[in-house]
């Protein structure tokens, strides 16, 4: 899950995006409005999570553009004040979601995984394909029976592979989804990953590398 955060607080900004990269998501963070903007046009977010007070742009315009502009994000609106009439106005710019500050940062990431699953084709709340199962609400993973110790990052891309149900998915495609803008895109990071996840998947082998196309299950 890849999620953007929109937030001009920076010290509250780089605690819940390093909050949510325990929780094995892929975060990138923006502290003004034209920046979010840029961001979500160059990258395809999950989810956005949006502050509405912001600078350079305010958070409604944001909200309005990304709700305008063919974005696939679902978007989080948060704010300081939570009164029936801002809630109301912030679902009417196209929000899908709302949290009042302060909030449980449990809940923040509840929140975010519903609006992920309403982003995506639906999938069962336990994915499960021969002897593999993997609980994305637990964060667990096993192979027949036996639980599979990963990385946040292995979880992630074994958790694409799975939901995208036998389809091939590119090197590229598994770095936009499961790593942030950081990831240096001509490094190896996804095939030293994909080596790391084969090896703990044990065997006989599971993730098949499918010629100048990419891996699947």
């Amino acid at each position: 899950m890849r999620v953007l955060v929109v937030e001009d607080h920076e010290e509250l900004a780089a605690t819940v995006a390093a909050g949510l990269r325990r929780e094995g998501m892929a975060v990138d963070l923006a502290l003004d409005g034209p920046t979010a903007l840029e961001r979500a046009e160059v990258n395809g977010y999950d989810v956005v999570v949006l502050d509405r007070d912001l600078p350079g742009l305010h958070g409604d315009q944001v909200c309005r553009r990304l709700a305008t502009g063919g974005s696939r994000a679902r978007v989080l609106m948060l704010t300081a004040s939570g009164t029936v009439a801002d809630r109301v106005a912030g679902l009417g710019l196209g929000a899908d979601d709302y949290l009042s500050k302060p909030f449980a940062f449990a809940e923040l990431v509840a929140r975010i995984r519903a609006l992920a699953r309403r982003a995506q084709p639906a999938l069962p709340p336990v994915l499960v394909r021969g002897e593999l199962r993997l609980d994305p609400a637990r964060r667990t993973a096993s192979r027949a029976g036996c639980q599979l110790p990963l990385s946040p990052k292995e979880f992630a891309v074994l958790e694409l592979l799975m939901a995208a149900q036998g389809g091939v998915l590119s090197a590229e495609e598994l770095l936009e989804r499961a790593w942030d803008e950081a990831a240096d895109p001509f490094s190896q990071t996804v095939k030293v990953t994909m080596s790391r996840l084969r090896r703990k998947l044990g065997e006989p082998p599971l993730i098949e590398t499918v010629e100048r196309a990419g891996y699947r299950l």
